[in-house]
């Protein structure tokens, strides 16, 4: 596999100016954010130009207690293929449970328990099984420790590269979160993963409120983040680096002067390269030799499924924290998982903080609509629930207020035009819910 060298997460709303930053190596985009049979302009653009584009997925949940997808993981790999990219890349986390049915909009960490170790490895051959090219597995940002682990951060990666081969996506910034949210050290987990099984490097700013660290990705990249880039770079040459920003996005001279930040901090001299990419180290082996596994008895899966469902639950649904986790750190965490839902659902509605009066009333009115709601069925679905349930309520308080958010639900619900008053509307919704 090629090396990838610098790149950038590329998102729509700096498209332009990521086509313009000198000496780009390569883009990472959200998988589940295109369509391979429509491809931006400005993507395909940086692609004739050999800028190569890396997919990286947030939806597949290898780290649940569920199999994997086979719809989720084909349309993974077609977006690689209508990419062109070397490799795709996912996190090791959970985002959701089946029974009962939950979404956590977010990447939540998995146990560091033999169970969870067996089952990722499982998943993690399956989707490898599944996918057009090799795979790399992100290590994430984490507001909660399980109680009752078996290993360490470093056991644990270790132990999934050994058995599966998967390459390893390693995120400085969530190392440096990691240390302030739960204690870990960043050096034992650079020590102790086989670094020659990594394929590229994620850089990213955050801030930290009360003693914990947010990994916002709309923040500026801290000097010690750099830092453990740079003691990365003392132990290995990284494959490829990619900054990653995905909101408040500042000028392109921020981002380009970010990015020459991270080739400094890459360079042994302390001075910015132009180092082009080469020959990459050869693929990590299983320690078995790629022998057949035992396949994991679905016992240690619904084990693995209740442990995650009732932490799941309690951050989204109200039901009590389970026993052994910090409970303030819990609520930290359901807030923040309110929050970018109710980011995510006005990226998909932008006209729902104009109709309620701007962005502060719109997060007040969202995080109460929220509470004791889970997500179930997408963003879009839940936008159109916000506002079902703003109209049963007989909110907003203006009439005019009213009068668009009703015309508004109307037009995106396809629902059959209705005669009558609004209070006829409302009843529907009300009967609906």
């Amino acid at each position: 596999m090629a090396r990838l060298g610098t790149g950038i997460g590329w998102r729509p709303e700096i498209a332009e100016a990521v086509g313009r930053l000198p000496g780009l190596d390569w883009v990472e985009v959200v998988a589940e954010n295109i369509c391979p049979g429509h491809l931006p302009a400005e993507l395909l653009r940086l692609r004739e130009r050999g800028v190569r584009v890396v997919p990286h997925g947030v939806s597949l949940g290898l780290g649940g207690a569920d199999r994997p997808d086979p719809a989720k993981l084909a349309a993974l790999g077609e977006r690689a293929l209508a990419l062109g990219s070397p490799l795709v890349s996912e996190h090791i986390a959970f985002v959701r449970t089946t029974s009962p049915a939950l979404e956590a909009g977010h990447l939540l960490p998995v146990p560091r328990t033999r169970d969870a170790l067996d089952v990722l490895c499982e998943n993690v051959r399956i989707a490898q099984d599944a996918l057009p090219v090799p795979l790399a597995l992100e290590n994430i940002a984490a507001l909660i420790s399980w109680p009752g682990e078996e290993l360490t951060e470093g056991q644990f990666l270790t132990e999934l590269v050994e058995r599966t081969g998967v390459r390893l996506l390693v995120d400085v910034a969530n190392l440096h979160t990691n240390r302030v949210n739960r204690g870990e050290d960043p050096a034992a987990v650079l020590d102790a993963v086989p670094l020659e099984a990594l394929a590229y490097v994620h850089v990213a700013g955050g801030v930290e409120r009360d003693g914990v660290w947010h990994d916002t990705h709309a923040h500026p990249v801290p000097p010690v983040v750099l830092d453990l880039l740079a003691a990365l770079r003392s132990r290995v040459d990284p494959p490829g680096v990619l900054l990653e920003r995905d909101d408040d996005f500042p000028p392109e001279a921020e981002l380009a002067g970010e990015l020459t930040a991270i080739r400094t901090a890459l360079t042994p001299t302390g001075r910015p390269t132009d180092r082009r990419p080469t020959a990459a180290p050869a693929p990590v082996r299983p320690a078995d030799g790629g022998l057949p596994a035992a396949a994991v008895g679905e016992e240690v899966r619904t084990r693995l499924g209740i442990g995650q469902a009732a932490v799941l639950s309690a951050l989204v649904a109200g039901t009590p924290v389970p026993e052994g986790f910090d409970r303030r750190r819990m609520a930290v965490q359901a807030r923040a998982l309110v929050a970018k839902r109710a980011g995510v659902v006005a990226r998909t509605a932008p006209e729902l903080p104009g109709i309620l009066g701007g962005p502060a009333p719109y997060r007040a009115a969202f995080a109460a609509y929220a509470k004791g709601r889970p997500m179930a069925s997408g963003y879009r679905r839940d936008a159109l629930a916000f506002a079902e349930h703003l109209l049963v309520r007989d909110l907003p308080a203006d009439p005019a207020a009213r009068r668009r958010l009703t015309a508004w639900w109307r037009e995106r619900a396809g629902a059959r035009p209705l005669r009558g008053p609004l209070r006829r509307l409302r009843a529907l919704l009300g009967r609906a819910a």
